[in-house]
């Protein structure tokens, strides 16, 4: 493990993954923060991180206007990356926009789907609801008996290359003054009135002062907020994903399609990849990758081929198991102040959504950090303080 080279910081990063990298890059080029920042990572590897084994895709098909905003600078920030980089080596980031198309086999679903085209439309996206006939027309690979129609959009929403991002974001923010360590924060202090965190305990034994504690610790959030002596409702969550070839390849893009079964599927390059949450769905330990095979041959599969029949001669060439930071209370973000532990801050539970989020939700919380409130996109809706109150983020639209 790697000490410190200070005893003093004024921001602590607990969690160097996408989100520590995001702040930590985000706060260190603001030219109104002169603060020293310390990156605390367990393992620099990244091996076990929710990072690690993202399927990195971006969509606009969200419900909550929020959501939307945050999605729309996401495709901002990937498209324009070697700009916001200011780096003439950085590469340019492609967002292979083949969609989301969400499949509707209800009545009721359809007309949800309806009203949040008319949502999405109104601010800017462009999703459009499609009838069963069009799409055959424009997918003819579909088998779509039990479909009566689907929302797609093929505007800045599909695949990009989140690996890059990160690893550009962790080059950066060092060559900004950032400090990164291996080491693991095993304890924090309060102060007398508990109204703020004074300093953490790493595990090679260091006491590090704070003048801000940033929880990104993924999946283990709230291991880091209970030192603290705060709960957060965040759980790890087993999520599967499957790469498959496919005997006869479709002769256009899969997008990224959501079936009612609540299995999903997307061209991955030459393959193709699927994916789903498990039937029973528990928290699971923090080291608990166990894969259970039986999922796509008796779960996966059989979904896949029936939607798409040319899929009825597939292989699998690789699969993995990975963990959403799951919020329990409303599967939606925690982000920003504690609301009595003053300089502790969240940026933690995005379930599922924490990729696409990134750029914007990086950007908010390293504004909060240096100004005391947000400056571009309003997250204040994802305080915790909603968590105390009982009073649910709605977004209808979680995968």
């Amino acid at each position: 493990m790697q000490a410190p080279s200070k005893t003093s910081y004024d921001v602590v990063i607990v969690g160097g993954a996408m989100y520590g990298s995001s702040v930590a890059w985000w706060l260190s080029r603001n030219p109104d923060f002169d603060g020293s920042i310390l990156v605390v990572e367990r393992d620099p590897s990244y091996e076990f991180s929710s990072t690690g084994h993202t399927n990195s895709c971006i969509r606009q098909q969200f419900s909550n206007k929020v959501n939307i905003q945050i999605s729309q600078f996401g495709a901002e920030f990937i498209n324009n990356f070697k700009d916001f980089m200011a780096d003439a080596e950085a590469p340019d980031i492609l967002l292979q926009n083949y969609g989301y198309m969400y499949l509707a086999d209800t009545p009721e679903f359809a007309e949800t789907l309806q009203e949040l085209q008319r949502i999405q439309q109104s601010l800017g996206a462009g999703t459009k609801y499609m009838t069963r006939d069009e799409i055959a027309a424009d997918y003819p690979f579909y088998q779509l008996d039990d479909i009566i129609g689907g929302n797609h959009n093929l505007i800045n929403e599909g695949y990009f290359d989140g690996g890059t991002i990160f690893d550009w974001w962790k080059r950066k923010a060092r060559a900004q003054g950032v400090e990164y360590i291996h080491n693991e924060v095993v304890s924090m202090t309060r102060n007398a009135a508990g109204t703020l965190v004074e300093n953490v305990t790493l595990a090679s034994g260091e006491t590090v002062a704070c003048g801000t504690v940033a929880n990104c610790s993924g999946p283990r959030a709230v291991l880091t907020s209970r030192m603290a002596g705060i709960e957060v409702p965040i759980e790890p969550r087993r999520r599967y994903t499957f790469i498959f070839d496919a005997q006869t390849p479709l002769d256009r893009d899969l997008p990224l399609t959501i079936d009612p079964s609540g299995v999903h599927m997307r061209t991955d390059g030459q393959y193709y990849l699927a994916g789903c949450p498990p039937d029973e769905d528990p928290a699971v330990d923090y080291d608990d990758f166990y894969e259970d095979h039986s999922i796509w041959q008796n779960k996966v599969w059989p979904i896949v081929a029936t939607r798409v029949p040319a899929f009825e001669a597939v292989k699998v060439i690789n699969s993995w198991v990975g963990h959403y930071a799951f919020n329990t209370f409303d599967q939606n973000a925690v982000i920003g102040p504690h609301t009595q532990v003053e300089n502790f801050v969240f940026v933690n539970g995005f379930s599922g959504h924490g990729l696409q989020q990134s750029p914007a939700m990086g950007r908010g919380v390293a504004e909060w950090i240096a100004y005391g409130e947000y400056r571009s996109i309003d997250l204040t809706p994802f305080g915790f303080h909603r968590i105390e109150s009982g009073t649910n983020f709605i977004e209808k639209a979680v995968i």
